[in-house]
């Protein structure tokens, strides 16, 4: 069983919402939003005028998808007096999947991106009062390739589309993007931003200043970033190619991870914040208005400069010693020596928390190298370069009372927490079978991948014998509903059959076939219908 994307978590203690801290620099109070902040993930913040922020939560109860929800749409206002009015849930712009605000198009239109839910893309909502109503999906092709985190803001004027995410072509993880309008709902296939932006970890959550030029961005590869920090680059002649350097805004960047900003004017700024670097995510902001610090210089990046592949951080450093002995007569001539050492490689760092509460949670971690399985637990260090070296492929996370998980070594994070959310085995969990394919058009299972992964899952299912199962199976929209219902009934009947094979009792489990009457993404596109034909565990008691 996969990993579901990943996203923020936010501890659930009331004491983070009051906290704030002081940087050095100028000695600027930092204050968390305190209207806009609750115990859930806030994230992607979103200034559209009129004294309003929109911003992204995630897992909240009042959420459409409930506490499962991995973010709807919210709002907080900034009142005369300079307060952050209490947030209020924005269901018109909102599903049950994963929603959040790229910004205003034009002054009475605002694009939104919703993913997981009835809706998959880019979609158009007009101003009228107070509500924002319904237009239409607009066109990009190429969006549906983006996965992982995906982020965005519209730039220059309703002109462009910036994002982040996986694609094809990143250089690591998630990469910048561009997408420029070219028709009233047609936008053009997203261009990667190239080496000097990108780099082998994750540049997320671009913010593009039309007015100077400069692209605001989160990184955790660039030089200097410590988690993910504010980087500033300067767009350097035509094309959306050619970018200087990428340079750290030390004004708002901590020891935690920094996500994303948005300016509400030229004095004052809001950005998402981790502060300890455990993922507890945070808006933020300044007390008071002060001038805001942006650096001014950009150099040309230099590609050789970017990294391409992962290496260890290295120190150097500079000592003086004699050409001749020290005790010799009269002074000694002496010659600097340049010595570069690789920093010790930090042990990774774990975030295993249970999806639905949010709680931490006890866990092993098992994988096999050379045929033997080697098993580690909480607290013992474990290094990425050990893993590599033993050709280790994925890693699967165990906790007591919980479905296993499996985390492919790609998406294992450096200098971050790799956060991995747990479903409980109880009544009314789903647990999507993601490793689990069948030959095109029939209910026979196919590859090794689905044997291994099903095999997994019987071993849990035996050592719980007293939890009952429904296996369900859906198809995409595609060809003559009946047939797809059937065919889905199938599929799941196959799982079924695979884990009775391994021993697991007959009675403990059911199925269902829905065909592609509960589809999670659009049917629009392929990668919409891919997600659609799936098998489904529910846990009936």
């Amino acid at each position: 069983m996969r990993k579901f994307k990943n996203v923020f978590i936010k501890a659930s203690s009331v004491m983070l919402l009051a906290f704030c801290f002081s940087f050095h620099l100028h000695a600027q109070k930092v204050v968390s939003l305190s209207g806009a902040n609750s115990p859930q993930d806030d994230m992607n913040p979103v200034w559209i005028g009129d004294n309003t922020l929109l911003f992204t939560r995630a897992f909240h109860p009042e959420n459409i998808g409930g506490v499962t929800d991995p973010g709807d749409i919210w709002m907080t206002k900034k009142s005369e007096t300079g307060e952050w009015l209490e947030a209020v849930h924005r269901a018109d712009l909102s599903t049950d999947g994963y929603d959040f605000s790229l910004g205003l198009e034009d002054i009475l239109t605002l694009l939104v991106y919703h993913t997981g839910g009835q809706r998959f893309g880019i979609y158009q909502y007009s101003k009228f009062g107070k509500d924002w109503n319904f237009l239409r999906r607009v066109s990009m092709p190429g969006l549906d390739g983006l996965s992982g985190q995906v982020t965005g803001r519209v730039g220059a004027g309703g002109k462009v589309i910036f994002l982040s995410g996986k694609g094809k072509d990143s250089k690591g993880n998630e990469d910048i993007y561009v997408s420029d309008k070219i028709g009233p709902t047609e936008w053009s296939s997203p261009v990667n931003l190239g080496s000097a932006i990108n780099t082998i970890g994750q540049e997320m959550s671009p913010f593009f200043n039309v007015k100077s030029g400069e692209l605001y961005f989160s990184s955790n590869m660039h030089e200097g970033a410590q988690g993910k920090d504010i980087f500033i680059a300067k767009r350097m002649g035509e094309g959306w190619n050619n970018w200087s350097k990428p340079v750290i805004w030390e004004q708002v960047s901590s020891p935690g991870s920094e996500v994303s900003v948005t300016f509400i004017n030229s004095e004052e700024v809001v950005w998402t914040s981790t502060q300890n670097s455990d993922g507890f995510a945070d808006l933020l902001t300044f007390e008071t208005v002060i001038p805001l610090d942006i650096p001014t210089e950009f150099s040309i990046a230099a590609p050789e400069a970017i990294a391409q592949t992962a290496q260890p951080e290295k120190i150097k450093t500079v000592s003086i010693e004699p050409i001749y002995p020290a005790s010799s007569v009269g002074i000694p001539e002496v010659r600097i020596v340049e010595q570069t050492e690789e920093k010790a490689e930090e042990p990774i760092s774990w975030f295993v928390v249970d999806a639905k509460n949010k709680t931490l949670v006890p866990y092993t971690l098992t994988w096999k190298a050379g045929g033997i399985s080697v098993s580690k637990s909480a607290s013992d260090s474990l290094k990425l370069s050990e893993l590599g070296n033993a050709q280790v492929k994925e890693i699967k996370v165990s906790a007591n009372g919980y479905f296993p998980k499996t985390i492919l070594i790609g998406e294992v994070k450096i200098n971050e927490p790799t956060v991995v959310l747990m479903t409980k085995a109880e009544s009314g969990s789903v647990v999507l079978l993601d490793n689990v394919n069948f030959k095109r058009g029939t209910a026979e299972l196919e590859g090794e991948d689905t044997k291994a992964s099903l095999t997994e899952l019987a071993e849990f299912l035996l050592s719980n014998p007293e939890m009952k199962l429904r296996i369900h199976g859906h198809t995409d929209n595609a060809g003559d509903p009946g047939l797809n219902k059937g065919l889905s009934l199938d599929r799941a009947g196959s799982v079924r059959d695979f884990l009775i094979e391994q021993g697991v009792a007959f009675e403990s489990l059911r199925i269902s076939g829905w065909g592609g009457t509960r589809p999670l993404a659009s049917n629009s596109t392929e990668t919409g219908r891919s997600k659609n034909r799936r098998v489904e565990l529910e846990v009936e008691r």
